[in-house]
Order: structure tokens, then sequence, then C-alpha cells
């Protein structure tokens, strides 16, 4: 799968962070697994731990999240991840329109490492909480640096303000697997 760099907006840029990327690692039948690599990460704010449970209001600190809209579709799904391993998952019906909590098989499993300058995040989140393929994607981060200094990553943005749930924000398709 194709790894994205992910680019801060121009109006929130990080203090130390100087890259981040962001990749499907595998879509196997039961998990889609996910991953961030935040590079010069030493300054990076990480929200306590929390355990495996729901939460609103992750983005509010470093967060990453993965938005899916089923394709030529207006509703679309937001997901949310912490390091701190609480998550949140939404249906939209429309662009920030009819937000509910989507139903979950069970709680995505969210593994934060940190280095000395690196930190790596992955996701494996069940496919069964997953929309109809295909579908377009977007993986995205919120990172808040000492002194609640936040800058807003995504594989494309809108031009004014940062935005994740704005269509360019999709920037990515994905099929399903081709059978032999």
């Amino acid at each position: 799968m194709e790894t994205f760099e992910l680019v801060h907006h121009p109006t929130t840029p990080p203090l130390g962070v100087t890259g981040l990327c962001a990749r499907i690692l595998a879509f196997e039948p039961r998990w889609l697994t996910l991953r961030w690599r935040v590079e010069g990460a030493g300054r990076i704010v990480l929200p306590p731990f929390a355990g495996k449970v729901r939460a609103d209001g992750l983005w509010q600190t470093t967060c990453f999240e993965l938005f899916m809209r089923p394709q030529h579709r207006d509703e679309y799904v937001e997901f949310n991840f912490s390091p701190s391993q609480a998550w949140a998952a939404y249906d939209f019906c429309g662009y920030r329109e009819g937000m509910v909590e989507r139903a979950m098989p069970r709680p995505p499993v969210c593994t934060p490492r940190r280095g000395q300058s690196v930190l790596i995040f992955d996701v494996a989140l069940p496919t069964a909480a997953l929309p109809a393929l295909p579908f377009v994607y977007g993986l995205t981060a919120v990172i808040e640096e000492e002194g609640g200094h936040k800058s807003y990553w995504a594989m494309a943005h809108r031009e004014d303000r940062p935005d994740f749930h704005h269509e360019s924000c999709f920037a990515s398709r994905l099929e399903a697997p081709h059978q032999p």
C-alpha cells in the first residue's frame, strides 16, 4: 500500500515536527491496519492512558484520524484514534451533517511507540466497521506540541483553513482486492 507524506496546513506550522507519513499497512478479511510515523516528535504532547474506551473530543490534543466515504456518495465515516488508546467513530449523512456514533463490532487496537524523536502509531480497525468498497479516504492527524501549539496534517487540505471533513481531504481510493 502507498505511503502518504502528510502536509501541515499552512496556517498551522509545527514547532518541532519535521515530517509525518501515514499508510494502510494491511487490509485483511478481519482487520484494517494503519500506521502514522511522526518525525521530530520530541515536543509532542501525548494524552494520558485512558484504555480502550469510546470518547469524544479526541481531536483537541494529539489524535490520528481516518475519514472514509463510499465512492460517489455524500455520507462518510470519521474514526479518531488517540495515543491514550481512546477512540471514536461517527457517521455523517453529508458534509458535517447528521453526526451520530457509528456502531462498532469491537474497539480498535491503538498502539503508540515513542522514541527520542520518532512517534509510531499503529491502529488495527475491525473491517466490519468499514463502509462498503470501493471508498475514498483520508489519513489525517492533529499534533499538539508543548505549550498547547497544534498543527493539522492531511494528505491534502482546503486552502483557507484546516478542515478534515472537506472533500479535498478524501485524497485516495481503495478498491476491493482482485481475485485471481
